[in-house]
């Protein structure tokens, strides 16, 4: 068994969409190799950071990205893997892509409650002034707008009588 640390710069951009790892952008890898019968046991995790846009405010995000690993790299023999060992080394560049590109969100957010953009300003609704006009309402709700929550506990509130 031997264990590595390494940093080394990421090939090329990992990701397509929102959020990806740009091209040199800095993966720790803490790797274990273990010789097992069939072939070498690698596990590890790798840290990196991923760079795009929020999904919902096109702001751009920053996100830390950890993933844990573990595939067996077979000695060359009659069954064919996707992972083999060759000439006693192990090609580790495949397995972290996919680890890393697997693991970066659909749908990225800047803050787990972003509201987006208002759909008719274009502007954050984070930072709108709150005094914006209201959206017209559907003539068959309109009834309910009279409604306040005070409402609902005066029927409750309200006596029962008995019929009788």
């Amino acid at each position: 068994m031997r264990e590595h640390s390494l940093e080394i710069p990421a090939p090329e951009k990992w990701g397509e969409g929102l959020v990806s790892v740009p091209e040199a952008e800095p993966l720790e890898l803490e790797v274990r190799l273990e010789s097992v019968h069939e072939g070498i046991l690698v596990s590890g995790t790798v840290d990196s950071t991923a760079t795009g846009v929020c999904g919902r405010c096109l702001i751009d995000i920053e996100e830390p990205v950890e993933v844990e690993f573990q595939e067996l790299f077979a000695y060359p023999g009659h069954e064919a893997s996707d992972f083999d060992v060759q000439d006693d080394h192990v090609d580790l560049e495949n397995l972290v892509r996919d680890a890393i590109v697997l693991s970066l969100p659909f749908q990225p957010v800047c803050q787990p409650d972003c509201p987006g953009l208002d759909p008719i300003t274009g502007e954050k609704l984070t930072e709108s002034p709150g005094d914006t006009e209201r959206t017209s309402v559907d003539p068959r709700w309109a009834a309910l707008q009279q409604y306040t929550p005070d409402d609902g506990d005066a029927l409750r509130a309200a006596p029962k009588t008995e019929k009788s």
